[in-house]
């Protein structure tokens, strides 16, 4: 019994193998697999009752295949094992299956046990069946009740051959016999067979705890680019960080016109800007299904030697609609295995996800700046009118000077307009906007204020947020330099220069300064004041935040009778969204 039950752990174990097989015990979804199980469980059945031990007057005969058996004959076996297992496995459908192949095949080797046994065993896959769709295997069950209801069905199945078997006598002697043995050696095998199948649920679930792990690892390290949009840069970046991180050779991204990026093998025609070439997935884009292809020709591609044999293409979607697609391809069909199929396709759940959640944080970014854009726009009536009044009179008095203030004003008007346009503008046209400011100012009181520029010429292409600088220079003048606190002539230096990868500008009064209260609130919040409410100062920051997202973009010192010294930290070579759209609105 030992051996013969030995016979059903191998196959089993050699069963385990198979991938199929695991995603069946893993979880089983469909009627293909539960017919798949019944007919898997339903061999073990046949197997067992061929090679069962047969008994013939209470003789055990070494025959070692079943196929006909005398009269007076009766089989021990293993079968109610294997119709156990599946019914526990695949519920009432499997259960009943099982049981119905193992137990008529058993009918049919004849032996006057044979009914009874036929009879036990089709009982045994209803209950195991019903026992397996209330409660789950996989998770609710120990091994040792498992075990014990095998040992149940074993003990069932010796009452029923008490019971249906005739002559009573040889029945009973039969049960004598094989009743102990075979209840002890199915209970094993049912144990052996459950660790098995725990064995193999153990083995998923690290399996997809890694791949959980690496989907949200390869997630976090495409995250920063994502955050660019679908352009080709970011797209290249990501798929870079894919290809190391998953069996790939090859990875493309795509948008609904053409391909952003490929990297890997078949680079020199599947080339980055060239329009869509695959048939695939052009599929996958008016489908909005993820598609794979196991073959040269199911990818499509029309260039005769691609070494590309398989492929797996993705939608990414955002907002209801399918806005690119990611491809992983492979020159060995077996590489697609449904590992990687599945990481893949977490993977594009994962990129739509962020590509949303980056067209959410743009819009965000592109109407909060709008709001704030909107209000800095808005010349402050008496700056106008006091503008207009000095150059009215200097038109008698300079004609040249009243002139130059002209142009100036016009640049004051032009740098109004295009920061109302633009997320990001060059630093050197935010100087000319303060300049064209201070100038005006001086004209009105002169020799009151001085304007220090200090700044790395490289650095005067750098791209910061308008409305930064001109409103720090605007408050020095009308509060950092009021009376009475302060007489004498106001200095104001912008100071900009670069350390590593970022550019920090300085801009730096020696006017009153700011008490230590008021200083913890500016910026964070507007205040309210007989001298002002700080807007200027807290939408600047806010902007920063928001375009930068890092909290030491924005600094303020000052101490009373010792100036205020303002700076902004921005990288030099920017890769934001205000990259990709300062272009278009300056266009606009």
């Amino acid at each position: 019994m030992v051996e013969r039950a030995g016979i059903l752990i191998v196959l089993a174990f050699l069963l385990s193998r198979l991938n199929l097989f695991r995603q069946m015990v893993d979880y089983t979804h469909n009627l293909r697999e539960k017919f798949l199980l019944i007919g898997i469980f339903g061999v073990f059945g046949i197997v067992s009752n061929y090679t069962g031990i047969t008994i013939h007057e209470g003789v055990i005969s070494s025959q070692a295949w079943q196929v006909g058996l005398a009269e007076e004959s009766a089989i021990a076996n293993t079968r109610i094992m294997g119709v156990t297992i599946g019914g526990l496995l695949g519920g009432p459908l499997v259960g009943i299956g099982v049981g119905l192949i193992a137990g008529l095949h058993r009918m049919t080797l004849g032996g006057f046990t044979a009914i009874a046994c036929g009879i036990s065993t089709i009982l045994a896959g209803v209950i195991t069946g019903l026992v397996g769709k209330k409660y789950n295997i996989r998770k609710r069950f120990s091994r040792g009740t498992a075990v014990m209801i095998g040992v149940l069905m074993e003990i069932a199945q010796m009452a029923v051959i008490l019971l249906v078997a005739r002559p009573y006598d040889a029945a009973f002697g039969l049960v004598q016999i094989i009743a102990g043995p075979m209840i002890i050696i199915n209970g094993l095998g049912t144990l052996v067979f459950i660790l098995l199948i725990q064995s193999i649920l153990s083995e998923e679930e690290k399996t997809r705890t890694l791949q959980t792990h690496k989907a949200l690892y390869i997630a976090d390290q495409t995250m920063p680019f994502f955050r660019q949009g679908l352009n080709r840069e970011s797209c290249k970046k990501v798929a870079e960080i894919m290809l190391k991180w998953t069996k790939a050779e090859a990875v493309a991204i795509t948008n609904g016109e053409k391909v952003l990026t490929h990297v890997g093998v078949a680079e020199d025609h599947h080339i980055a800007g060239a329009t869509l070439s695959t048939e695939l997935t052009r599929r996958v884009l008016e489908h909005r299904k993820i598609m794979k292809a196991t073959s040269r020709e199911d990818i499509h591609c029309d260039y005769e030697n691609c070494p590309l044999q398989a492929a797996v293409v993705l939608p990414l979607n955002a907002h209801h609609q399918t806005v690119g697609t990611l491809k992983l391809y492979y020159t060995n069909p077996r590489l697609l295995d449904p590992l990687e199929q599945e990481l893949a396709e977490g993977l594009s759940k994962l990129f739509s996800t962020q590509l949303e959640l980056a067209e959410a944080e743009l819009q965000g970014k592109l109407l909060k700046d709008a709001e704030i854009k909107a209000l800095q726009a808005q010349i402050h009536p008496h700056f106008l009118f006091n503008a207009i009044n000095t150059i009215s009179a200097l038109i008698r008095t300079d004609t040249d000077q009243a002139r130059k203030l002209l142009l100036k004003l016009s640049t004051f008007f032009r740098s109004n307009l295009q920061g109302a346009r633009q997320i990001l503008i060059p630093l050197e046209k935010e100087l000319e906007h303060v300049e064209a400011y201070l100038s005006i100012e001086q004209a009105r009181f002169p020799s009151k204020y001085v304007l220090n520029l200090e700044i790395e010429p490289e650095l005067k292409k750098v791209l910061i947020p308008p409305f930064t600088l001109q409103p720090l220079v605007e408050n020095a003048i009308k509060h950092a330099f009021s009376k009475p606190d302060f007489l004498g002539e106001g200095i104001v230096t912008i100071h900009a220069f670069s350390e590593g990868d970022r550019m920090n500008v300085v801009t730096e009064d020696n006017g009153r300064g700011i008490h230590s209260e008021l200083l913890m609130k500016l910026g964070q919040e507007t205040v309210e004041s007989k001298e002002g409410t700080g807007t200027a100062l807290w939408n600047i920051k806010k902007r920063m935040d928001e375009i930068y997202g890092q909290p030491d973009a924005f600094r303020m010192e000052s101490r009373p009778g010792q100036g205020t010294k303002v700076s902004i930290t921005v990288p030099v070579n920017q890769l934001q969204w205000g990259d990709t759209y300062a272009e278009s609105y300056g266009r606009g």
